[in-house]
C-alpha cells in the first residue's frame, strides 16, 4: 500500500503507521480481520477487531481509489491534456472528491450548453474573457460571427456558458462553495403531498431549518426519506448574492479587475454559474456527505446493536418446549431436544375464540413429562403475554424456567431457503417455533441463518448505504462467532461459514467431511478436507473447538501454531499440557517472558496463559428469567408515574426502545437516562438489558409511549 494512504489512515484512525502498514501486509496475505485481531497482536500493537475492520474499510477503499486513479490518467491522457503537475495532484489524492475535481474538466459529458458553443466556435472568445484578454467584449464578439453565431450577443452568451462551465469544473471554486455550503442550515418546506394520511410521521420536519454539520444522524435520514417520498423539498439556505461575489472577487484576484464592459459579462457568467450548475451540485455534494456521516453514524449502532444481540446470554443444551404464539390460529407448540433438534410439535388453543384452556394445559403438562422439558421459550408477539401468562398457571415441574423470546426474524427464517433444507417436510409455523426454541438455547448459531436487517435492532437500516451497511454487519457477526468460539462437531454449515478463513463453501466439505467420517478428533483433521489448505487452516484452527479431542488444546482457544510454547509451559512445571489446562495455580508459576520466542512476544504469551487458566470459556453470560407487570395489558393502561419492569429491545441515536409486556415498545429519549448531555445511548443501556422504567407521557393517537430510566437491573 501506498505510502500516502498508510499516512491518511493513521491520522484518519488515531493509530500509528506501522500499525496500519503491517495490518495491510497482513490483508494481502490472506489474513482474516478476527485472526489478526487475536493471533497477530505483536503486529497490529493490539488492536481489537473493530479497528482492525476500520483499517481494513480504508485499505478497500484506497485499492478502489487507486483503480480510479488509473481511469482517470488514462482517459487525460487520452485526451493530451495530462501534465507532470496534473499527474502529480492526482497521484498525492486521498480524497474522491478532491479526485472527482481534478478530472471533472476531463470528464466526458453530455452535451451541454458550453459543448454547443464551443462547436460553435466560441473558445477563442471565451479564452480572452476568461483570461481578462480582452477591453472591449462586445467588440471581441463581432469577429466571431458565423452561421451558427448571427449576433453579437448569442456570442456573448455562448463565450459566457463556456466560463460558467468552466468555473463550475474549478477545484478551488467548489471547494470554497462547499465550505461555505457546510456552514448553513438545511430548510424544509412541505409538499402538497403532505396532506396524505401517509406523511403524518413526518410532520415535525414540514416546516425544518437546522444548521447541516449539527443534523443528528437520524434526523438527516428521516429528511432525506421524506424527500425521498416526495413530502418535503429542501434546500440549502446559501445566499446566493454572497457566493456570487465571493465566487467573483477570487476570480479578480487570480487575474485582475476587468473593464467596467467586460465585468459585466464575467459577472453574468458567474452568476449563471452559481445558480444553473453550482448551487444544485455543491447542494447535492452537502447533503451527500451530511448522509455518508449519518450512515457511518447509524450503521455503528446497528452494528453495536448485532454485537449485543448475537452475544445475548444462551440457557445452552437444554430440552426446550418452544411456543409460537397465536390467538385464532392457536399456539404452535414444539420440542427440542438439548441438541435442537425437533422431537414434536402440535398445535394447542388455550385463547379465544377457541378457549380450549383444560385441553392445552393437559397437552402441554404430557409435553413436558414425556420429553423431559428444562425450559420453555415464548415468542413476544401477538399474544405472547397471554401465553405466558396461561404457561405460568400451568403447575411447572421444578426448575423449569419460562422465557420470552424476540421473534423479531423468525417468520423470515421459517420461509427461508435454509429452514426448506433443515425441515423441508414440515410448515412455516413448524419452523418458526423451532427457531424460537433454538434461539433460546443459542442465540448465535439461530441468528446467523436470519439476514441481520430482518432482526429489528436497527436505525433506518433500509437508508443507509447498503454496501457499508452489509460489511459492517459481516464483520460484526463474524465477529462474535470467533469471539465466542464454534464447536466443530455439532456446528450448522451456516455458524461454520462465518468462522475466519472458512466461507460457504468450505463450511458445507466440513460438514460434509464429518458427515461422511464421524466426529473429528482433532483440528489437523480439518486438512483432509477437501479444499482446506495450510492458509484455511491458519485462519480458522483456533476458533473451533473440539470437546473430547484427543488433545485437550483442541479444546481452546490457543492457536495450534502456539502448541510447542503450552507443551514448553507444562514440561517447565512437570505435568502434561492436560494437567496445566485450567490449574490456576500451576499457571501462576509461569514466568511469561521466558516463552516469548519469534513472531510471538508477551501479548501471544500472555493470551496463552489466559486461555489456559479458563480453557474454551464463553464469555457470554448466562440467560436471566423475566416477568412484566402482571396489571398492565394495553397502552390505554398506562398512566404518568407508572414505574414498569422492561426490557431493552433497540438502540438509536436519539433513545432506546423498551418492551414494557405490551404491544407497543416505549421510548427512553436519550435526555430521560439520568446523564447530562449523553451523545451516545448505548453508553449506558445495552440491548436485551432488564429495567425499571417511569411512565412520563402517552400519546394515544400515536400509540406513543415517553418513558424515564429509573434503574438498570
Amino acid at each position: 500500500m501506498k505510502e500516502i494512504y498508510i499516512k491518511d489512515i493513521a491520522s484518519r484512525l488515531g493509530v500509528k503507521e506501522w500499525q496500519v502498514e503491517n495490518c495491510a501486509e497482513l490483508f494481502e496475505a490472506g489474513s482474516t480481520i478476527p485472526f489478526i485481531s487475536r493471533y497477530r497482536k505483536e503486529k497490529t500493537g493490539g488492536l481489537d477487531d473493530v479497528a482492525v475492520a476500520e483499517i481494513r474499510h480504508w485499505t478497500d477503499v484506497f485499492a478502489e481509489m487507486e483503480k480510479r486513479k488509473e481511469t482517470v490518467l488514462e482517459t487525460i491522457g487520452a485526451a493530451g491534456a495530462l501534465t507532470d503537475e496534473l499527474r502529480g495532484q492526482i497521484e498525492a489524492c486521498v480524497d474522491a472528491r478532491e479526485l472527482e475535481d481534478l478530472y471533472l474538466p476531463f470528464k466526458p459529458k453530455r452535451r451541454t450548453r458550453a459543448t454547443a458553443a464551443k462547436e460553435a466556435g466560441l473558445e477563442p472568445l471565451a479564452d480572452k474573457m476568461y483570461d481578462i484578454a480582452v477591453a472591449d467584449p462586445v467588440r471581441e464578439a463581432s469577429k466571431y460571427l458565423n452561421d451558427k453565431v448571427t449576433t453579437v450577443e448569442d456570442a456573448l452568451a455562448g463565450a459566457r456558458d463556456i466560463i460558467a462551465e468552466r468555473l463550475s469544473e474549478t477545484a478551488s471554486v467548489r471547494e470554497t462553495l462547499r465550505q461555505i455550503f457546510g456552514t448553513r442550515r438545511v430548510v424544509t418546506k412541505a409538499t402538497k403531498k403532505s396532506s396524505s394520511p401517509d406523511a403524518q410521521k413526518y410532520k415535525g420536519y414540514f416546516d425544518y431549518s437546522e444548521p447541516v454539520a449539527k443534523m443528528a444522524p437520524h434526523r438527516v435520514l428521516a429528511v432525506l426519506r421524506a424527500e425521498s417520498e416526495g413530502f418535503i423539498s429542501l434546500k440549502i439556505d446559501a445566499d446566493a448574492e454572497k457566493c456570487g461575489n465571493k465566487m467573483y472577487y477570487d476570480f479578480c484576484q487570480q487575474r485582475r479587475y476587468p473593464a467596467k464592459a467586460l465585468a459585466e459579462q464575467i459577472r453574468e457568467a458567474v452568476d449563471d454559474a452559481y445558480k444553473r450548475l453550482l448551487e444544485p451540485s455543491i447542494t447535492n455534494e452537502v447533503i451527500a456527505q451530511a448522509k455518508e456521516r449519518a450512515d457511518l453514524a447509524s450503521v455503528r449502532i446497528f452494528g453495536e446493536n448485532l454485537r449485543q444481540l448475537l452475544l445475548a446470554p444462551p440457557v445452552g443444551q437444554k430440552r426446550v418446549l418452544a411456543i409460537d404464539p397465536g390467538l385464532r390460529t392457536g399456539c404452535k407448540v414444539v420440542c427440542l431436544d438439548a441438541q435442537g433438534n425437533l422431537l414434536h410439535y402440535e398445535t394447542i388453543f388455550p385463547h379465544p375464540p377457541a378457549n380450549e384452556k383444560v385441553k392445552a394445559i393437559r397437552a402441554v403438562s404430557d409435553m413436558i413429562s414425556k420429553y423431559g422439558i428444562e425450559v420453555i421459550a415464548i415468542g413476544n408477539g401477538t399474544a405472547g403475554r397471554e401465553t405466558e401468562a396461561f404457561i405460568k398457571r400451568i403447575p411447572l415441574p421444578d426448575g423449569v424456567r419460562v422465557y420470552s423470546v424476540s421473534e423479531d426474524g423468525a417468520s423470515i427464517y421459517s420461509a427461508s431457503e435454509v429452514a426448506r433444507e433443515e425441515f423441508p417436510d414440515q410448515d412455516v409455523t413448524v419452523r418458526g417455533a423451532v427457531s424460537i426454541g433454538r434461539r433460546l438455547m443459542d442465540p448465535l448459531a439461530e441468528l446467523v441463518k436470519i439476514d441481520p436487517k430482518s432482526l429489528g435492532v436497527g436505525q433506518y437500516q433500509h437508508d443507509v448505504d447498503q454496501g457499508l451497511l452489509k460489511e459492517t454487519l459481516d464483520n460484526t457477526v463474524e465477529s462474535c462467532v470467533n469471539s465466542v468460539g464454534v464447536n466443530l462437531n455439532t456446528a450448522s454449515p451456516y455458524l461454520l461459514s462465518y468462522v475466519a478463513g472458512i466461507g460457504p463453501s468450505l463450511a458445507a466439505n466440513i460438514v460434509e467431511y464429518r458427515t461422511g467420517h464421524g466426529a473429528y478428533r482433532s483440528r489437523k483433521e480439518l486438512l483432509n478436507v477437501k479444499r482446506l489448505g495450510d492458509k484455511a487452516f491458519e485462519q480458522c484452527a483456533g476458533f473451533l473447538r473440539i470437546p473430547g479431542a484427543d488433545n485437550p488444546l483442541d479444546n481452546s482457544a490457543v492457536h495450534p501454531e502456539c502448541y510447542h510454547i503450552v507443551e514448553k509451559m507444562a514440561s517447565d512445571l512437570g505435568v502434561t499440557p492436560k494437567e496445566l489446562l485450567g490449574n490456576v495455580q500451576l499457571i501462576s508459576k509461569i514466568v511469561p517472558e521466558r516463552y516469548v520466542e519469534g513472531d510471538f512476544g508477551l501479548p501471544t504469551i500472555n493470551d496463552i496463559i489466559a486461555e489456559l487458566k479458563k480453557p474454551g470459556r464463553d464469555p457470554r453470560e448466562d440467560a436471566r428469567e423475566f416477568e412484566f407487570s402482571e396489571d398492565i395489558h394495553t397502552i390505554e393502561d398506562l398512566v404518568d408515574g407508572m414505574e414498569l419492569p422492561g426490557i431493552v429491545t433497540n438502540i438509536t441515536a436519539f433513545g432506546a426502545f423498551v418492551d414494557i409486556g405490551i404491544k407497543q415498545n416505549g421510548l427512553i429519549h436519550v435526555s430521560q437516562m439520568g446523564v447530562r448531555h449523553l451523545d451516545d445511548p448505548s453508553k449506558v443501556l445495552k440491548l436485551h438489558q432488564h429495567v425499571i422504567v417511569e411512565v412520563i407521557g402517552v400519546d394515544l393517537d400515536r400509540s406513543r409511549i415517553a418513558l424515564r430510566l429509573l434503574k438498570k437491573l
